[in-house]
């Protein structure tokens, strides 16, 4: 992949190789993201932050990751705050956005809709989840997470990775791209947890069983997540379905807590989320008294997303190269949080 000038869309532009290059120049964000150095390699860069969906951590989390390169972040907000509630084009709106800013974060509720934007954009785009399409940032930042996670385990690579995927399958865009993300590797095996309306979609399914990969279906969590690297859990994504009544018919089927998961899962599973977790009752499908868990690593997650959206901006600006030789000590109390 030749990163310079080019869109983020899809995980499908990415081959085992150029995942290597993210990560190598995630690796090397670390002292800017723990605030031990600043760099201003994006001095005078401008990012324009679309998000007409909404979002929290990836919103501020791309737009972290571009101040701590020196950049600065325009933000955009919903579709009430936009001329698109004018009637205004996605073409017309990434032509005139793209002349006032470097690279584009974009958001947007309907699949396929940031490509038919980048598509008339003048600069880099990067898609934050288009739709139950896809969220290629989030699936990067997944598997460095893993890797990261089992390295700390003692693991050198993710081939043979035994990994399960648990609740709405259907609609979680973030499962989506980490499947699509989890072929490049080898020996993985997938095991799928939903009620049966919301499983993966079969495409997905058969693109895993084409890599070669072991997959495993079913719609019970506890025994099913007995032997495995990672639980990676999902909320029911409430706003794809027709009604909020619909939704309540699969929130809170699969809650993991500490007793499930001391009884089900081998001591090192690692559990992720990609987070906001629903912490509501009827919901809760991670608990709280898993907080003190040391292999809940949905924080460490969150974390090491900035260290990859930095590596994309570097790598798509192409000053990946340049970072070191713009940086200083931070001057400032910083309190060492990481």
């Amino acid at each position: 992949m030749k990163f310079s000038g080019s869109h983020i869309l899809s995980i499908s532009q990415f081959d085992r190789n150029d995942i290597e290059r993210v990560f190598e120049v995630a690796d090397r964000m670390v002292p800017y993201a723990h605030r031990e150095r600043v760099t201003k390699v994006l001095d005078g860069a401008i990012l324009g932050n679309m998000f007409f969906e909404p979002s929290t951590r990836t919103r501020v989390s791309f737009g972290c990751a571009f101040n701590l390169l020196g950049g600065e972040v325009r933000e955009t907000t919903g579709f009430e705050t936009s001329a698109i509630a004018k009637g205004e084009s996605l073409y017309d709106t990434a032509r005139v956005l793209s002349g006032y800013s470097d690279v584009i974060v974009m958001r947007h509720p309907v699949s396929g809709s940031v490509a038919e934007f980048a598509a008339a954009s003048r600069v880099p785009v990067m898609n934050g989840g288009d739709g139950s399409n896809e969220h290629p940032s989030q699936a990067l930042l997944d598997l460095y997470t893993i890797r990261k996670e089992l390295q700390h385990q003692g693991r050198s690579d993710l081939d043979g990775l035994r990994i399960a995927m648990i609740g709405d399958l259907k609609y979680g865009r973030t499962v989506h791209s980490l499947c699509k993300l989890l072929c490049l590797y080898k020996n993985v095996t997938v095991v799928l947890i939903s009620p049966n309306e919301l499983k993966m979609p079969e495409a997905i399914v058969e693109q895993l069983r084409q890599a070669g990969h072991t997959v495993q279906e079913s719609d019970v969590m506890e025994g099913s997540i007995s032997k495995v690297d990672i639980a990676y859990s999902t909320r029911i994504q409430e706003e794809r379905f027709a009604s909020p009544a619909e939704a309540d018919l699969y929130r809170g089927r699969y809650r993991l807590n500490q007793s499930i998961y001391t009884r089900y899962c081998e001591p090192n599973t690692v559990i992720m989320h990609p987070l906001p977790r629903d912490s509501r009752t009827e919901a809760n499908e991670l608990d709280n008294d898993l907080n003190d868990n040391p292999n809940l690593a949905i924080f460490r997650q969150a974390d090491n997303g900035v260290l990859v959206r930095m590596a994309l901006f570097a790598l798509t600006l192409d000053v990946a190269d340049q970072v070191d030789k713009a940086a200083r000590d931070v001057n400032w109390y910083t309190e060492r949080r990481f």
